[in-house]
């Protein structure tokens, strides 16, 4: 949720390296946006909508202020500093006043903001009382007002800023430049921004795409620390001013990853590149030979019980992990992580899995904070390096799915999926597990077969005008059934839901009618296929359409009016081959009713407050 791009030492190129930055942020969802330059003068323009109304309203030649007066840049093209924002709405709607940067009432001070200020309300009416003159809805808007009432006791620039910071409860990552200033401010609280290091600039962001093309060198900042760049070179101290020592990160990732590559959209090149990301996930990690699974990058693991936490995607992910623990003899249990941090169940010896895409979910770090303030071990199952999640917790597994830019999840997902298997045959394996390893081994070949095959968009255009979608599978295609809906949902703005298949019955089934398409997760010949057949034939009898996604080893096709067909796999991999040909499905069908597939209204990538 929200960026922020600050950056020194680009000289007259500023301008178009901030608005670089923000176009690499549009992914995290935005719905207003702005620019701040600043030298011997401060220079704002913001927007609400998409950062081409902002960049409409901009020339490389000069910045327009907030009063729509123009400041011809004379001083600010010889090597201002600057920040930019995308923001998403929490407090008060998107209008043009209410984006960023926020300045005071002097004009000399402009501010940033990811986050949530919990006191905001208490510290405007105390700016309010002494005469500051608020034009936002916004809880942001205090802290340049902060800014100036300490600047106006005497202090020095970077001291004021320390000053308004104290005062801030809540989670933030700020940026603020002050005219006349040659620096950028930054502070962190519960909210995510690194520094990028080149030779000739520094910058800093809320995520390393903002600065990738000009760097590669990072630091991650941990809460409660503050950090300051000019051109010259950066300096990060903890809340008392004392120097921090920090260790610099290399990002192994290109800066063409997170490029279209020639598709329409960021979801389905994603989706595309599951097979590379799978083999990413698996590289080193598994001894085929041997048998074994080894995830070197662990500690010692013994839990008695262990307890998932996550949100939307990733919460799916969570329970087919909790089944794959109950399968090996290890009760698990998957929590909501917004109804965890809130109300903990009972921690004895049990190990506490977040799992987290980017590492900075709020209400996902909540949780991990309680389960260790109650003397859980933690891990954290993520796919960035140096995120809050990876560092905070005892361990950290990454899914080395690499930069994900669409807002709906896909390759991440799947990638979750095979990391938890992993996990789980690392902790428990046995010679039994040779047939496993195999189909994991096989897994990037077999989805790549579903991506050169599919009949995805056939299917989609069939149904893409029906009433409402259900998805039903039971054991491990139940979390690929919830991802399916959510998928759906999602980008094509279409009422979708996930079941249980057994479920049906019990509620839903009022709602099936022949508008209702269901598609239904058939693997294997087992018991749970056939029971699954059984809810298939329930819907099947109401005159709804079934679509079957199946690999043929059942006779569930005859009951079926459309198959999506998978290749023969393990049950732990089918679920993930299954999930692929419903990700084409809503792809397809939010293609056809032209949504706004990668920045799908009103979500964001990363959701940063609770």
């Amino acid at each position: 949720m929200c960026g922020i791009i600050g950056c020194a030492g680009r000289g007259g190129e500023t301008l178009d390296t901030l608005m670089h930055g923000l176009s690499k942020l549009e992914y995290r969802g935005y719905d207003s946006a702005g620019v701040a330059l600043s030298n011997e003068e401060l220079s704002v323009r913001r927007k609400a909508g998409t950062l081409d109304a902002l960049r409409s309203s901009l020339s490389s030649q000069t910045l327009l202020d907030g009063d729509d007066s123009t400041v011809e840049g004379d001083g600010l093209h010889d090597n201002p500093v600057g920040i930019g924002h995308t923001r998403w709405s929490t407090h008060g709607p998107p209008t043009d006043d209410n984006a960023h940067p926020h300045r005071d009432c002097t004009g000399r001070v402009a501010v940033i903001h990811n986050g949530i200020i919990e006191n905001y309300q208490e510290l405007r009416d105390e700016l309010a009382a002494e005469g500051h003159e608020f034009h936002s809805d916004t809880d942001t808007e205090v802290v340049p007002h902060l800014i100036e009432t300490a600047l106006d006791t005497g202090m020095a620039p970077e001291e004021a800023v320390r000053s308004a910071v104290s005062r801030l409860e809540g989670a933030y990552a700020i940026c603020a430049v002050i005219a006349g200033v040659d620096r950028v401010f930054a502070a962190r609280n519960d909210s995510p921004l690194v520094l990028g290091i080149s030779e000739e600039a520094y910058f800093l962001a809320s995520d390393v795409p903002a600065f990738r093309e000009f760097t590669d060198q990072v630091v991650y900042l941990d809460d409660g620390e503050f950090a300051v760049i000019n051109k010259n070179g950066w300096r990060v101290t903890d809340v008392d001013g004392t120097v921090v020592e920090k260790s610099i990160n290399t990002i192994e990732w290109d800066p063409e990853e997170t490029g279209k590559s020639g598709y329409d959209h960021y979801m389905l090149k994603e989706i595309h590149e599951q097979p590379r990301a799978l083999r990413q996930c698996l590289q080193g990690r598994v001894d085929e030979l041997g048998g074994e699974v080894l995830l070197d990058e662990l500690g010692a693991l013994d839990p008695d019980t262990v307890q998932f936490v996550a949100c939307g995607t990733s919460y799916h992910a969570a329970l087919y992990g909790a089944q794959l623990f109950r399968s090996i003899g290890i009760p698990a249990q998957a929590f909501i992580a917004s109804e965890y941090a809130t109300s903990v169940p009972p921690i004895e010896n049990d190990l506490v899995i977040g799992v987290t895409q980017s590492g900075e979910t709020a209400d996902t770090l909540s949780a991990l904070r309680e389960a260790r303030h109650r003397g859980a071990k933690t891990l954290a199952v993520t796919n960035v390096v140096g995120s809050t999640a990876a560092r905070e917790c005892d361990e950290a597994l990454y899914i080395r799915a690499g930069p994900e830019i669409g807002v709906a999840a896909t390759k991440t997902f799947a990638s979750q999926l095979i990391t938890l298997s992993l996990l789980t045959l690392h902790l428990n394996g046995s010679e039994d597990d040779r047939d496993v390893i195999a189909g994991l081994r096989d897994l990037p070949s077999n989805v790549q077969a579903i991506l050169d095959d599919t009949n995805a968009r056939e299917i989609a255009e069939e149904y893409h005008d029906s009433d409402a979608y259900f998805f039903i599978g039971r054991g491990l295609h139940h979390p690929v059934a919830l991802e399916g809906a959510l998928k759906f949902k999602e980008i094509s703005y279409e009422h979708a839901e996930g079941f249980p298949a057994g479920e049906l019955k019990h509620g839903p089934l009022a709602l099936v009618t022949e508008n209702t398409p269901v598609f239904a997760v058939v693997t294997g010949d087992g018991e749970q296929a056939r029971k699954t057949i059984g809810n298939v034939k329930e819907v099947e009898a109401r005159d709804a359409p079934v679509i079957a996604v199946t690999d043929g080893a059942s006779d569930v096709e005859r009951y079926a009016d459309h198959v999506l067909e998978i290749p023969e796999s393990t049950p732990r991999t089918a679920a993930l081959l299954a999930n692929v040909q419903l990700q084409l499905v809503s792809y397809h069908a939010a293609a056809l009713l032209d949504r706004p597939i990668d920045k799908p209204r009103n979500l964001a990538k990363s959701v940063t407050v609770e």
